[in-house]
């Protein structure tokens, strides 16, 4: 006799139709980006590529100065890049990061740039999921523009929206409630592995698109194993995270009242005294992250890393193997499992195609890369564009 499929609540999607195309708000940088802040974000995506820390080696490489990592882009905004795919109240939600896809149209990001977003939810549609029953993939568009007014790259954020009820009554990651135990030589293989792959940028890499083999493996990339204080770094890197650090564009968004359970909401109020309280960390959706209860309130089961980190992690795979001559024109990448607390992330990457262009003097690569755990769990899939120049 089969299983009786348990009851779940029907989500309520009626609210978002009206914000689809409609330009909306949210907290924007107030300050020019500064060189302690790509430090300090390359520092917290575990990224050593000396280029985005070290004056004197990026004096010496093809910019002459110190540069971001294309992945800066997205901390050029409050939200991760979510806030335009999270409008219109479903009462009892949540959410999820499910990909990022990004166009990237030249410029680099140097410390001194100032930028401003436009935001605006693209469309959505619902679906039936394993975890959460009826699920939104719901999808919005940051453009980030510098000072100069250029664009500087688009991301097309996919939120997942669920209802936290459900996911909890679904218990679909059950299996994954305890973390892995690692045994103090797998630990080292680890490190060593990680050695390895710092050592493939150590010095200053100028790749062409001639250097670009047919169906070149990318060197592995590992990271973690993850844990809260990872996870803390990498939420603390976003400098809209600090303080008084940005102020409201006046458009309308509905990002606050997106129908946040009571224990995943900031409280306004009180954040007028102390402004914790109005931290997404401490006391707002982000909280489940490093508080296994809360983690496991939204039916997740234990610490979990944020979506755009994964997607920060694909673009820094990436620009660290193009070097400095090479630059991600294209990356759409689809998140399909948690990094979680104890486990361990795998990058790997193939390419799969080459096209030169001869006029313009510059090839395309196209590189498939995959993200996996310790246990071979598929983490997020897609492929990207690499421009090189051809000689």
């Amino acid at each position: 006799m089969a299983d009786k499929m348990p009851d779940l609540e029907p989500m309520d999607t009626t609210d978002v139709d009206r914000w689809i195309g409609v330009p909306v708000g949210g907290p924007v940088l107030k300050d020019p980006i500064t060189a302690n802040d790509i430090r300090r974000w390359a520092q917290a995506m575990q990224n050593p590529n000396r280029l985005f820390y070290d004056d004197e080696f990026a004096a010496k490489s093809a910019y002459g100065t110190m540069v971001a990592p294309q992945s800066f882009c997205v901390a050029c905004a409050d939200g991760h890049g979510a806030q335009p795919a999270i409008q219109g109240t479903v009462p009892g939600s949540h959410m999820l990061f499910g990909g990022d896809e990004w166009w990237f149209y030249g410029p680099r990001i140097y410390p001194g740039d100032k930028f401003t977003v436009e935001r605006a939810l693209f469309d959505y549609r619902v679906t039936h999921t394993k975890f959460a029953g009826p699920t939104m993939f719901s999808r919005g568009d940051t453009t980030y523009k510098n000072q100069r007014g250029q664009v500087v790259g688009k991301q097309r954020s996919t939120s997942i929206r669920y209802l936290a009820s459900n996911a909890r009554t679904l218990h679909s990651f059950a299996d994954q409630e305890q973390e892995p135990q690692w045994a103090p030589e797998e630990l080292e293989k680890v490190e060593r592995e990680k050695f390895d792959y710092y050592r493939t940028f150590y010095e200053h890499v100028r790749r062409t698109f001639k250097d670009v083999a047919d169906g070149e493996d990318l060197p592995l990339r590992p990271i973690g194993p993850h844990t809260i204080q990872s996870f803390t770094t990498e939420y603390r890197a976003n400098p809209s995270n600090v303080w008084g650090s940005a102020y409201n564009d006046p458009l309308p968004s509905s990002t606050l009242t997106a129908g946040w359970l009571p224990e995943m909401s900031r409280d306004a109020e009180k954040a007028e005294l102390d402004p914790t309280y109005g931290d997404g960390l401490y006391y707002g959706p982000s909280r489940g992250h490093v508080f296994a209860p809360y983690a496991r309130l939204i039916g997740m089961p234990r610490g979990y890393g944020y979506g755009r980190t994964m997607g920060a992690w694909v673009l820094d795979y990436l620009n660290n193997w193009a070097g400095e001559l090479g630059f991600v024109t294209h990356c759409n990448s689809r998140y399909i499992g948690p990094a979680l607390t104890g486990d361990v992330t795998y990058l790997t990457g193939k390419v799969i195609k080459k096209e030169a262009d001869e006029a313009s003097g510059n090839g395309i690569v196209t590189v498939d890369v995959e993200m996996k755990n310790q246990e071979g769990r598929l983490m997020a899939k897609g492929p990207a564009e690499v421009q090189f120049p051809l000689t």
